[in-house]
């Protein structure tokens, strides 16, 4: 049985990218096909250059004119070219190409691969910066019946298409790289992903693994790992887990957003989703079937402990998605960020499902500083011509008073600016709030949990009790922290 070989000494460093396409090209075993759309042959071209792709490069191939395109890989039903489902018939055409053409009786010992792109660099009027999708699908051993794959989104920040054509030529090689030599620490795949490229040159906004080797591997914290390594702002992932493309999720969509903690979620947060979107629906612009509702978590919400908790971050995903919902994780600690972020993709009606508390911090000065503006710059981009936010109400703890639009408190400056969006319909009161709930607080049923107290299940939805003491959630840290201090 072939597999591929261990790393040699003298790749400990970074090696070159004309050492990576050496070191690949010199292995015997690894054989396989190259299809470009639209960038040029940039990723094929760096294993000519660097000598022995005889017994490496099946094919190579530009697919460059649609016609041609079509005639060869079938016609897009939505006539995109630079998609997913573009990417993965490549992959799946070439690769069945190779298993047809290459008999295993006379090469026994070769394990194949397609490496595909399909993109679209910089227009000329330079609005549109570029974008594209590469993968790859390989096997790491000869009998390997079930492909690996490994797919990933990238945009371009570059103001030409030559340095754009050349940045995808060094991703592309460090993907194959990564696949054969790096495939068995996915999290440390996606850094080396940026070898020899500049993070301000590109992001990377999605990538997915898939097959036998990458069976144990959970795409939401590779999604985390994007986030965490600075390659990007904002990932999504659905409830099935996989992680998605947010420009395609939020492309010319309504959007009903809910930020929180969701550690974990309560019914409070079922309460807060379940009326403002009844409210939500009911705008006369929305359309229901083309809408998205999104659960977001901001990184400083996961690092509100300290360092990024990996083992928390899975047990609020796991019960967001078991819920069905789809969730966002994002560097916008700022309201006005998020909004401008969508802003990018839609110019449809967007609603932000928000606490009193969290409106108070919306009007304090202090989160603007940063901005030559100030306050009105922000609110300049956070409140534009179609954006709503549903306010849930707060019971004060101290007076027993019920906390709403009409009687929160912001700061004296900030009053008049206040009554001015509240008056113009920016700020919707949730009104028909369950009373019942309102002393339930994630912090207090997460320390319930913990302490293994009782009474915290009724807190909860309908169902997520038990997935939280089935897999244990909320709890692994703390057991293994006792451990640690045992042993001190």
């Amino acid at each position: 049985m072939a597999t591929v070989r261990k790393r040699d000494t003298a790749f400990e460093n970074i090696p070159s990218i004309k050492a990576k396409t050496l070191r690949i090209n010199l292995n015997p075993d690894i054989y396989g096909t190259f299809a470009e759309i639209g960038a040029g042959q940039e990723t094929a071209r760096h294993f000519f250059r660097s000598g022995g792709a005889s017994g490496t490069i099946a094919k190579a191939m530009s697919a460059y004119d649609k016609d041609f395109s079509d005639a060869i890989y079938g016609v897009e039903k939505d006539g995109r070219y630079v998609s997913q489902p573009r990417l993965k018939r490549m992959l799946s055409h070439e690769m069945n190409l190779m298993e047809e053409r290459i008999t295993r009786d006379k090469h026994p010992e070769r394990l194949f691969f397609s490496y595909a792109n399909t993109v679209a660099t910089i227009d000329f009027s330079k609005r549109y910066k570029g974008h594209g999708w590469q993968g790859i699908r390989f096997q790491l051993d000869p009998d390997q019946k079930e492909f690996d794959e490994i797919i990933m989104h990238v945009r371009f920040k570059q103001n030409e298409a030559r340095l754009q054509q050349e940045t995808l030529g060094i991703l592309g090689v460090n993907l194959i790289y990564g696949a054969f030599y790096k495939h068995h620490k996915p999290v440390k795949l996606i850094k080396y992903l940026y070898d020899h490229i500049d993070k301000d040159t590109v992001e990377i906004d999605m990538v997915n693994f898939s097959g036998p080797n990458f069976k144990n591997v959970d795409n939401r914290l590779i999604s985390l790992q994007l986030i965490r390594n600075d390659m990007t702002d904002a990932v999504m992932f659905g409830p099935d887990g996989n992680n998605l493309l947010p420009a395609s999720v939020l492309y010319k969509k309504n959007i009903l957003a809910l930020r929180g903690s969701f550690r974990p979620v309560t019914k409070v947060n079922e309460d807060m989703f379940n009326k403002s979107y009844d409210i939500f629906v009911r705008n006369q612009t929305v359309d229901v079937d083309n809408s998205i509702v999104i659960f977001e978590i901001t990184l400083s919400n996961l690092k509100a402990s300290g360092e990024i908790d990996e083992r928390d971050f899975f047990d609020r995903a796991e019960l967001l998605c078991s819920l069905g919902h789809t969730v966002m994780i994002s560097k916008f600690q700022e309201y006005y960020k998020l909004v401008e972020y969508f802003n990018n993709y839609t110019k449809k009606h967007i609603g932000l499902t928000m606490g009193v508390n969290n409106l108070v911090d919306v009007f304090d000065e202090t989160y603007y500083r940063d901005l030559s503006g100030g306050i009105l710059e922000a609110f300049g981009k956070l409140f534009f011509k179609d954006l709503q936010v549903y306010l849930y109400p707060m019971k004060n703890a101290e007076t027993g008073q019920i906390m709403t639009s009409n009687n929160v408190k912001v700061h004296p400056r900030m009053k008049e600016l206040y009554k001015f969006f509240k008056y113009n319909g920016k700020v919707m009161d949730i009104i028909d709030y369950d009373p019942e709930i309102m002393h339930i607080f994630s912090r207090d049923v997460l320390k319930k949990i913990i302490n293994n107290e009782e009474g915290w299940e009724e807190m909860l939805p309908e169902g997520i009790s038990e997935v939280i003491k089935e897999k244990q959630l909320f709890t692994k840290k703390l057991e293994s922290d006792k451990k640690t201090k045992s042993k001190k």
